[in-house]
């Protein structure tokens, strides 16, 4: 990750919120009373003040656009004038920051005031304008790993800074924030800021649908020839195009989820395939498997889908037992105790000694393990390697046994398929018709897919199941609209 993000980008994003919020880089703070600041008379009104410097906000963060490179640029730092009032140091009593006492305001709630969620939005956000190679799943999976501090985050704070009051409600995380809290926070944190277009996303970037194929192929073990049809998916529907997968945030409310649509493009080429009704998958699959017995040494294997289903089950039961049993483990509260008062520090040392006391002896008692050391972060959860005899990989393994050549192209041996819905969806934020995904409406072999791509990006596979319907409405618009009354095969 290029260290100008930080410096040049998030920096500058949260110099905005600061403005817009009325919190700093303004004369008149939204948390100071008329009796405590007073205005000095000036030339230059307060609207032209703060124009200035949210011009040079602005400023800085076209210097970082690049409308066409990949790579970070090499651009120097900088900071605000020194003719910018900063907040005043004033501390209320019971609370360590300037406005901790605001956020308990019942007219404060609908503000969009900061919070650790609201941190993993304006980390996404940079990452979005940057084009980093990160996404949000993987920015929630570094925060689940406790690669990135958010889970008791104020242990980390200086000595100095003291934490106590009000702000140990907005520091004091219970829970992990999900996929779509964090990308609904985001659309709301773009638009309250008034940002201009993001830069594009073409087809060199890591956000682009054929890039992020790519990755999530690999992640679930399926054959690389799949990334051929899934580019011929995005090219027939224009999930691809740089219009449709640009974020603007004052011209549409709507931004794609690139992680679920990749995995939904891998979905419906699945289905194009094996057809995934609990019977063609399995008929093909036999087909395969003695297609395989009378195969050439030296040649490509042909996929088996039966053979990688029962591969890949054993892996994710044994990888959502894994994060269950992490979860179970999780320690939510702080070496590090909080107290709301000075007045309760005393009291609360000393129930923290007291509980640390026992856990010790329990420890002793049970002859409890040392905690697993911390792993060095990857993008991956899967790690197929074609050296590894208890676990096939597929990904060299060939497509011929479920294709067949049709003129100068090739095609697939299934021709049919079953939607998942007939109604088609307007493609836009005021939907009010998705699909309600229910498991015993459909087959059990689609439940699995769903649930292992739902699994690789921790969202709902309700989500996921949406963003296939709407692949599905682009890939065969031109059929419903002719046959709109036409029934999917059960």
């Amino acid at each position: 990750m290029c260290p100008e993000i930080k410096d040049e980008i998030l920096c500058n994003f949260w110099r905005r919120y600061l403005q817009k919020s009325k919190q700093a880089y303004t004369k008149r703070p939204a948390h100071a009373s008329a009796k405590k600041h007073t205005i000095s008379e000036s030339t230059t009104s307060d609207s032209d003040w703060e124009t200035e410097v949210e011009s040079f906000i602005f400023n800085r963060l076209s210097s970082s656009h690049e409308s066409e490179g990949e790579s970070c640029s090499d651009v120097g730092s900088g900071n605000i004038s020194s003719d910018v009032n900063i907040a005043s140091d004033t501390t209320f009593v019971c609370s360590g920051s300037v406005d901790g006492g605001s956020y308990l305001h019942e007219n404060q709630k609908e503000r969009l005031l900061m919070s650790m969620p609201m941190t993993l939005a304006f980390c996404y956000m940079a990452l979005l304008w940057w084009r980093e190679s990160i996404t949000l799943v993987d920015l929630l999976r570094f925060v689940e790993d406790g690669h990135i501090p958010y889970v008791n985050t104020f242990q980390q704070f200086p000595e100095e800074l003291k934490l106590y009051g009000p702000d140990v409600k907005i520091f004091q995380v219970q829970s992990l924030p999900s996929y779509d809290e964090v990308f609904k926070m985001m659309l709301k944190l773009a638009a309250f800021l008034d940002l201009p277009s993001f830069p594009q996303i073409t087809e060199k970037c890591f956000f682009h649908p054929n890039v992020l194929c790519i990755k999530y192929l690999m992640e679930a073990n399926l054959p690389d020839e799949f990334h051929n049809w899934t580019c011929r998916v995005v090219k027939k529907t224009g999930l691809g195009d740089v219009a449709f997968l640009t974020f603007d945030p004052l011209k549409s409310k709507r931004m794609v989820k690139y992680e679920v649509q990749a995995a939904a493009l891998i979905v419906v080429v699945l289905k194009l395939f094996f057809l995934l009704d609990d019977r063609y998958e399995w008929l093909l699959s036999n087909f395969v498997s003695e297609e395989n017995k009378t195969n050439k040494e030296g040649t490509p294997e042909w996929f088996n889908f039966q053979k990688w289903y029962i591969i890949m089950k054993s892996a994710l039961d044994e990888a959502q037992k894994k994060v269950a049993e992490e979860c179970a483990r999780y320690q939510w509260k702080s070496e590090t105790p909080l107290f709301y008062s000075k007045e309760r520090k005393w009291t609360v040392n000393k129930r923290k000694q007291m509980a640390v006391t026992l856990q010790k002896q329990f420890g002793k008692l049970i002859g409890s393990s040392q905690p697993a050391k911390i792993q060095n972060p990857a993008s991956f959860q899967f790690n197929w390697d074609e050296e590894n005899t208890d676990r096939n990989c597929f990904h060299g393994h060939s497509l011929e046994g479920v294709m067949q050549e049709q003129g100068k192209s090739f095609t697939t041996v299934n021709s049919e398929y079953w939607l998942n819905t007939l109604k088609l969806c307007k493609m836009d934020a005021q939907c009010n018709h998705w699909t309600k995904y229910e498991e015993s409406n459909f087959p059990s072999t689609y439940q699995f897919i769903l649930n292992l791509f739902s699994f690789l990006l921790r969202v709902k596979a309700s989500s996921l199941h949406q963003e296939v319907s709407l692949v599905e409405h682009r890939l065969f618009r031109a059929k419903l609209q002719k046959n709109p009354r036409s029934k999917p095969r059960k």
